[in-house]
């Protein structure tokens, strides 16, 4: 089961706060628990691991078992909680260079996740002639880059395989039973899977937002849930025995001590996109009200060489959370030189794993002897339970944290600032005023 500590806690945390926080991390539990707080009605995830849809999941692995079969590459169509943690988990099981390895899955290209021609452009060269699916994730089907993305992949398809043809390659993960999207596919018969609508999309990698395109890449979901459950079963019962509770405490409290960045680190580059869901599930759930955590992410040992200076000897605004994942799936030896030229024959025989293991030790000791307090998070190992497993373990901590710093952690007002300011300068109809008075302040 994973595990949480912080490195040498006495020096960070030199005062007991484990008692005196533990009324407000238990009525921030029985919040989560029983939907009372604030945003509760976007708390479907707590028990989502054992409540979810049984017909839905199977339904899931049959859509994800036609389409191995019928198609060469998945194009998924979303943004933010819409991708993010299909991604991560793809990229951390499967690897970041998924698409470029020999397999009997199908390559999966992410769009519609920025606002690029170039981009867009190369995705559709990379697919060529190649038998494809789109799985277009949107609760409404009205944000504006996914959207624009699915107009370019339809037409795609369409022109590939005629209308009918596309019908039964088009998949769209949206609202049950309202909005753009769900209506459209309603009047072109494609199939649909369900956006819960007590589950928001940062929240939602274990609903078939994420869990379509994970199957795809061949990870067994079954096991990804059970890790989940695993975790899910831990964190019902309220104490400091949950790990949930002992992160969202230290945060909570170096939070207090004037800390106000938390930087992930990893030492597997396939780790990169799990922090970059971590990022917004933080960032979203925490950051109003003047209030939160800023979450930034590295990628360890090649930022020790960039940004490990300003780690090591920059402002102390922040402390670092370590993912420390299982060992690696092969093992390498590093070989012996006769010659001895670079002096590294004191490794030969040494495996790459107990190498990064001495960095991560010694990086360890470097950054709190320098002043950052480092928080210790471990996996058994690195599998699709595993991974279940810390994906529900942060996002129980993301809401413990938001009742403890008094936010609501399931709404995201300030997104929508600069959709407003998009709208208006593109011309949508009804914002004609707020457009004339956009294009006037940019003038000065």
């Amino acid at each position: 089961m994973l595990d949480v500590r912080l490195f040498q806690m006495q020096t960070f945390l030199p005062m007991p706060y484990e008692d005196a926080l533990a009324p407000r991390l238990k009525l921030a539990h029985e919040k989560l628990q029983n939907g009372s707080g604030i945003g509760g009605d976007f708390t479907g995830w707590v028990h989502l691991p054992r409540d979810y849809d049984k017909e839905e999941f199977a339904r899931i692995k049959a859509a994800a078992a036609r389409i191995q079969g019928n198609s060469k590459a998945l194009v998924v169509i979303g943004i933010g909680g819409s991708y993010l943690g299909a991604r991560g988990v793809i990229e951390c099981l499967c690897s970041p260079n998924y698409n470029l390895k020999k397999k009997n899955t199908p390559n999966i290209y992410f769009v519609g996740n920025g606002l690029s021609s170039d981009s867009m452009q190369e995705v559709m060269d990379l697919l060529g002639d190649d038998d494809f699916t789109v799985n277009v994730i949107s609760k409404s089907g009205t944000t504006t880059e996914p959207a624009v993305a699915f107009r370019f992949f339809r037409k795609l398809l369409e022109e590939k395989y005629g209308r009918e043809g596309a019908r039964e390659r088009i998949i769209a993960t949206t609202d049950k039973s309202k909005g753009a999207l769900k209506s459209l596919a309603d009047a072109e018969g494609w199939e649909t899977f369900v956006v819960p609508d007590d589950i928001g999309g940062r929240y939602s990698v274990l609903t078939a937002v994420g869990l379509l395109p994970i199957a795809v890449a061949g990870v067994d979901i079954d096991e990804l849930m059970g890790g989940a459950a695993d975790m899910m079963k831990v964190c019902e019962q309220p104490g400091y025995d949950c790990p949930s509770w002992q992160y969202a405490a230290i945060r909570y409290e170096l939070y207090r001590a004037g800390r106000s960045i938390e930087l992930l680190g990893c030492y597997d580059p396939a780790f990169r996109f799990m922090a970059e869901w971590w990022k917004q599930l933080f960032g979203e759930s925490e950051g109003k009200d003047d209030k939160g955590l800023y979450p930034a992410s590295v990628e360890f040992t090649a930022d020790l060489h960039s940004m490990g200076q300003y780690i090591q000897q920059g402002r102390r605004l922040m402390f670092e959370t370590i993912v420390r994942l299982g060992p690696s799936n092969c093992q390498l030896t590093v070989p012996m030189d006769e010659a001895n030229g670079d002096g590294l024959n004191f490794l030969a025989g040494k495996t790459m794993d107990y190498i990064r293991d001495r960095a991560m030790e010694g990086t360890l000791l470097a950054h709190t002897e320098g002043g950052v307090p480092n928080v210790i998070v471990e996996t058994d190992g690195k599998s699709a339970r595993d991974l279940g497993q810390l994906i529900y373990f942060f996002e129980y901590g993301c809401g413990l944290s938001g009742y403890l710093i008094d936010v609501n952690p399931f709404d995201q007002p300030g997104v929508e600032a600069y959709k407003q300011n998009m709208f208006a300068l593109l011309g949508k109809p009804g914002y004609e005023d707020r457009k004339a008075e956009l294009e006037a302040k940019l003038q000065k």
